[in-house]
């Protein structure tokens, strides 16, 4: 019985820890792990529920605990399976139309992985009008140069911090620029793709730190860095994507919050979990890379891809515009306290930069700090 009542205390303590509205890693950590404590606690309620011993009274608290912490999780991740509403609707067939769609496929690749042919195969094999490639340093630029030809507009930053990114695209690129948002060590890419219809769509590549014991201590640069984005979006009457490896869950505090900000829709709601990440580990998987976008977008298809020797998987996703769609999608509501959270963050995070010099004080975060507003910075 001991044993039962202390898996049931570990599922117990770990829904209710990442409740804790505090931003150092041990706390953030617990976010991630959700769909593997939603099966530990099952396995446990039903270990306490048949087990032949007395029902004392602490058997009885732990089990009403064990229920709340069991919906707690359900309520995370259920939105992510068939069972949830659609958040974005699925385009029919006699809706489809080439020239208004854009094709995307996402790979954080692991810098020191070396099968470089693997995520190439799956280039050459879907086609995506965009890639964006995270984790890239000059090693990769080299051998991804095969896909140049087909990819005449690029936007390398090839770096040996784990922080690289490439973006090939078969759309015109316009407007490009390669921001440092809170740190001069985290590039991100924003630019504006045309689709084949004339329509532009803004374009946001982000990979910030994740929290966690051997990167950043805690969310704090993370958390601001994609509210910042999001306030900026908030104010766009665009077509627009984000999209990259967000070291965040889709069930997280901050990511549910920069939806509600930004607007955007999650196209995996009320379809499927995409898990990504560890690639290598069945049961320890949860979504890191993600793709969130305007309204005006419908589903064509989303599919994890296998894997290419990382420890993310890659993702491709087809969106199509159109007025039908924005018609009938509807983004999420921002509340007062929603906004105030925001801007709290966003501060939190602006300050913490500076304290530790790693601002880039002439980029988005001063234009922010001394406007209370995320200025468009166009290169």
């Amino acid at each position: 019985m001991i044993w039962i009542e202390i898996l049931s205390a570990i599922v117990i303590w770990l829904s209710f820890w990442s409740l804790i509205p505090r931003d150092e890693w041990w706390f953030r950590g617990a976010d991630f792990p959700r769909l593997q404590i939603l099966f530990v606690g099952i396995i446990a309620f039903f270990l306490l529920l048949f087990w032949q011993g007395a029902w004392d009274l602490k058997r009885e608290i732990i089990f009403v605990l064990l229920i709340a912490a069991l919906a707690f999780q359900l309520k995370m991740v259920l939105p992510y399976t068939f069972l949830w509403k659609k958040q974005v609707a699925q385009v029919r067939s006699e809706q489809l139309d080439s020239s208004k769609q854009i094709s995307v496929l996402v790979s954080n690749v692991l810098t020191p992985n070396d099968q470089y042919h693997l995520l190439i195969e799956h280039i050459q094999k879907f086609q995506p009008d965009l890639v964006l490639t995270l984790e890239t340093d000059q090693t990769w630029q080299n051998h991804l140069k095969v896909i140049e030809q087909d990819y005449p507009y690029q936007v390398p930053v090839p770096l040996d911090n784990l922080y690289g990114m490439h973006l090939y695209s078969k759309l015109k690129l316009v407007d490009t620029d390669i921001k440092f948002i809170l740190s001069d060590e985290i590039p991100s890419i924003h630019t504006t793709a045309i689709l084949p219809s004339g329509q532009a769509v803004k374009l946001y590549c982000l990979h910030p730190k994740p929290p966690s014991p051997t990167e950043a201590k805690d969310s704090t640069l993370r958390d601001a860095e994609l509210l910042i984005v999001g306030d900026q979006i908030k104010d766009l009457d665009e077509s627009c994507i984000v999209m990259g490896d967000l070291n965040d869950v889709a069930w997280s505090r901050t990511t549910r919050l920069f939806q509600r900000i930004s607007g955007l829709l999650d196209p995996r709601v009320g379809r499927k979990y995409v898990n990504t990440f560890h690639a290598d580990y069945k049961f320890l998987r949860w979504s890191l890379d993600h793709l969130f976008h305007s309204t005006d977008f419908a589903l064509v298809q989303m599919q994890r891809l296998p894997h290419i020797g990382s420890d993310h998987f890659p993702i491709f996703v087809t969106l199509q515009t159109g007025r039908v769609f924005e018609q009938i999608q509807e983004e999420l509501e921002q509340s007062d306290a929603d906004e105030q959270e925001a801007q709290e963050a966003i501060q939190e995070g602006i300050e913490k930069a500076e304290k530790e010099e790693k601002i880039v004080t002439d980029e988005i975060a001063q234009d922010y700090k001394g406007e209370n507003k995320l200025s468009d910075n166009k290169g």
